[in-house]
């Protein structure tokens, strides 16, 4: 009874039914199977004895019954418990007209877990009287009531199975959480049943121990920046264990790292620090760049006095065209360049048009008085 609780436990029948825990798998075709037997039973009972509903109806629910219980159970004990105790409520029921309905449950109850059927992508582990008696491919085969048993239908599928270390210690102490899947699958049916007693939960644990160990060798910056190499390394440990099992780890992946938020921030500052860092060394490299450039430019004006004259001057001009600026400059480049002149006349120049404009507003100011008081007053006359 533990035994069935626990396979109950994993999800659904069909996971019972090829796990350990199970000696057959009672499929829909198993059902049909003894449907049709307790069928053919009933008619050469009626055939027999002559129509009887309450025969019939014992006929009907004998076999429901079984087909549910077998359904839910998947191990010869219950076969052998229902079948019997089945039987013997028939023989109470129906003593003088009990013979083909006795025979008819114990041959469905027997004969129907009989035929078993595995699908492309599984093999069965077959073991008879305990042994190993070999592995069965897809398609139908028959077993012996009792002494057979299926102990396992193996997916030889790739499978896909997540693990996880949390709060494991880096080799620079930082606890992290790492998530990772690992992609695998069972290439001996035989050594992976025969030499591990659950091959799928060692698979995990395994994993999971490669994975810490994994972590204890490495510091949390490589983690992040190599994770395929991680997972590479994980998976080659893990192969090398898993080969003697039939087992073989194709791939390991790191799906995340999570890192304490207090860590976090801090490198977040130094990744911010960093780069202020390497801005103000290329803000410098730029200014070094431009003092050669001047350096460069000082060799060829030193001998060139029109050159730097005429630069000059340039320069100037291009600051008066603003409005509003201001330019110092040397006396002596002032005299030697005229640039007071220039200075001067620009001057001059924005003063004029200042001054034009202020008459042309002046001007338009007496043109509407006229209008505005009818005629224009008359001038005093001298006495």
């Amino acid at each position: 009874m533990k035994k069935r609780e626990r396979g109950l436990s994993l999800g659904s029948l069909e996971q019972f039914a090829t796990s350990f825990h199970a000696d057959f798998r009672f499929a829909p075709l198993n059902i049909m199977l003894l449907l049709g037997i307790s069928l053919v039973g009933l008619v050469i009972q009626l055939r027999v004895y002559g129509y009887s509903l309450p025969v019939v109806l014992t006929f009907g629910g004998t076999a429901l019954g079984l087909a549910i219980f077998y359904r839910v159970t998947q191990v010869w004990e219950a076969a052998l418990v229902l079948t019997s105790i089945a039987g013997l409520t028939s023989y109470m029921l129906h003593r003088s007209e009990s013979g083909i309905l006795i025979a008819t449950i114990f041959l469905s109850g027997i004969l129907s877990p009989c035929l078993q059927m595995a699908y492309q992508w599984e093999k069965a582990v077959l073991l008879r009287f305990g042994g190993f008696l070999g592995l069965r491919g897809s398609g139908l085969f028959f077993i012996f009531p009792v002494i057979d048993k299926v102990s396992n239908y193996v997916d030889q599928r790739i499978r896909v199975t997540d693990f996880r270390a949390e709060t494991t210690l880096t080799k620079d102490t930082v606890p992290v959480d790492v998530d990772a899947i690992a992609y695998w699958l069972v290439w001996d049916a035989e050594k992976a049943v025969l030499e591990v007693r659950d091959f799928q939960d060692a698979v995990i644990l395994s994993a999971q121990t490669g994975l810490r160990d994994a972590i204890g060798k490495h510091e949390l910056g490589e983690m992040l920046s190599q994770r395929d190499q991680l997972g590479r390394e994980i998976q080659k440990t893990l192969d090398a264990k898993t080969n003697g099992w039939g087992i073989t780890i194709q791939a390991v992946e790191i799906r995340d790292i999570v890192i304490p938020k207090a860590l976090e921030d801090a490198m977040s500052r130094q990744a911010q620090a960093e780069r202020e860092r390497l801005a103000r060394i290329i803000l410098s490299k730029a200014e070094t760049e431009i003092a050669e450039k001047f350096a460069a430019a000082s060799k060829f004006y030193i001998n060139n006095p029109v050159a730097l004259h005429l630069r000059a001057m340039n320069m100037v001009y291009e600051g008066l065209k603003k409005k509003g600026s201001m330019i110092i400059v040397p006396s002596t480049a002032v005299e030697t360049m005229g640039l007071g002149a220039m200075g001067g006349l620009t001057a001059f120049d924005r003063i004029l048009g200042t001054r034009s404009s202020d008459s042309e507003a002046d001007s338009g100011e007496g043109a509407k008085e006229p209008e505005e008081g009818g005629r224009a007053p008359e001038a005093p006359q001298p006495s």
